[in-house]
């Protein structure tokens, strides 16, 4: 525990160095503002910046990256709270007491309840990482390629089976995303692989374009046809502190919800949509007056609020100390890692202890950043919801495009975009998730890589993912998860969100 405390005292020595200090602002007001405005979220967000990193030092590129993931939570109850409509899909359920608290002429304690809950929310999932990262990390220390491999195939089980819709589609996806990632030279007898003459594509598919198109562009022409003008809340916003009975309501669900955030952001696949309805009806169950729910309850804020807040911490776990991202954000965040030259896993903190501890430390500042940012601000995020989503969209198709083609200075990444952007629209229209794609899209080149390895230390035999403990519990898993929808009638009811 001392050893984390001085460790982190030395990340805070790096977050308080003023290029960091800046790029952790730019990054939260930037999640704040996708936040805010519907139909952009942060994975989008995330691919679109992430060209114009690749010139930074790295530890100052993931903080502002990272400040995208969990700024745009806070961001996204302004929206639901005063449009009834969720400005990020982990924002879905404030809605429900958010709206009705601001029509009641409440929306001030509504959004500042909000504001506070993440606040806290956050600084405990920080804390948690600080505790679970390093000693997972360690425990991965004993992992060979065979224990990555099931490690990897187990995560890919687990998403399928949480997908929103069917599980075998998800399936399907996972597969196209491990396609996709052998695309290029064979890691091994660098031989070109489905790159069908293409010179440009024996580097492999850039994760940027992919992801601008699956989740920047097509998100965009989708929300074209579906987003009208926004019904701004027009009440004055007053009384944005809540009063004490406001607290006294909201610090139990605040706890509950910040502990069940981080925990369920631990699992692969869940996203932050699952655990906030999870936490919404936990806090329905435990009330004296249920019936009220959905009708303007603070409670219904606080704790969906502060669980998609520690959600997002908790997610950064299996990220940071095993190398494992757990849903499409925080795979975009591995393939940056990866293009900085960083080897993500259990090495990353023994190797890279500026990156890690300076990340961590820069989450807190940042959550204080934004709890100042939010309150006095409202206003200014007001009057942003009121600018016709039709002008927005021609700047985000825009900067997606450059930032494309600025990955490479290369024509081809913009036709990947684009190609990409209609296999989105396709996708939705045949209720195919993106997630699970870009997931295996991540994965792919390092499961091949493990899978390879493992082979190459049993003389080709398979049977050594089932003679090392650790391994043939990952698999026995998989297959569990796997066979689980041949015992019940339906599928799983709650799943993967796309932004997440």
């Amino acid at each position: 525990m001392l050893e984390s405390l001085s460790s982190l005292a030395y990340g805070f020595t790096i977050a308080l160095q003023p290029l960091n200090l800046l790029y952790c602002f730019i990054g939260v007001t930037m999640g704040t503002l996708v936040g805010v405005l519907p139909g952009i979220g942060p994975t989008a967000t995330i691919a679109l910046l992430l060209p114009a990193t690749f010139k930074l030092n790295p530890v100052s590129a993931i903080i502002m990256l990272s400040g995208i993931c969990y700024g745009a939570m806070y961001g996204g109850s302004t929206t639901s709270i005063l449009l009834n409509i969720p400005g990020e899909a982990s924002s879905v359920v404030t809605c429900l007491d958010g709206y009705q608290m601001a029509r009641r002429g409440r929306a001030g304690p509504a959004l500042g309840i909000s504001a506070f809950g993440s606040f806290i929310a956050g600084t405990v999932s920080i804390f948690g990482l600080i505790l679970l990262a390093p000693t997972l990390a360690a425990f991965a220390l004993k992992f060979g390629p065979p224990e990555y491999f099931a490690l990897m195939v187990m995560g890919l089980a687990v998403v399928a089976y949480l997908a929103r819709k069917s599980m075998a589609k998800a399936l399907m996806m996972a597969v196209f995303g491990i396609i996709l990632g052998c695309v290029g030279l064979d890691p091994i007898t660098a031989t070109p692989r489905f790159t069908f003459g293409i010179l440009e594509l024996a580097d492999g598919i850039g994760i940027a374009p992919v992801v601008m198109g699956l989740f920047g562009i097509a998100e965009v022409l989708e929300n074209l046809g579906v987003l009208t003008k926004a019904d701004v809340y027009a009440g004055k916003i007053k009384g944005l502190f809540p009063n004490r009975e406001d607290w006294r309501r909201s610090m139990g669900p605040i706890a509950r919800g910040s502990l069940l955030g981080f925990f369920l952001g631990l699992l692969p696949g869940v996203g932050s949509i699952v655990p906030q309805f999870l936490s919404y009806a936990l806090e329905k169950k435990l009330s004296r007056h249920p019936e009220r729910f959905g009708m303007g309850e603070i409670e219904g804020v606080a704790s969906p609020e502060a669980c998609n807040n520690a959600a997002v911490g908790g997610t950064f776990i299996p990220l940071l100390s095993l190398g494992i991202p757990s849903n499409a954000m925080t795979a975009i965040l591995l393939g940056a890692l990866m293009i900085y030259g960083l080897t993500p896993g259990p090495l990353l903190i023994k190797n890279s202890p500026d990156l890690f501890w300076g990340v961590i430390a820069s989450m807190y500042i940042g959550n204080i950043m934004l709890l100042i940012l939010n309150l006095p601000l409202i206003p200014m995020w007001v009057s942003v919801l009121r600018i016709p989503y039709s002008y927005l969209s021609a700047f985000i198709i825009l900067f997606c495009l450059i930032g494309a083609y600025s990955l490479n200075n290369s024509t081809t990444d913009i036709y990947i975009a684009v190609i990409f952007s209609l296999v989105g629209l396709l996708l939705k229209k045949f209720a195919f998730e993106p997630a699970p794609l870009v997931l295996a899209f991540v994965l792919g080149p390092l499961l091949e890589t493990a899978l390879r390895r493992s082979l190459i230390l049993s003389d080709g035999s398979f049977l050594i993912f089932l003679q090392r403990p650790i391994s043939a519990a990952f698999i026995l898993f998989a297959l569990l998860v796997f066979l689980a929808p041949l015992f019940g009638k339906k599928g799983p009811a709650s799943g993967l969100s796309e932004e997440d």
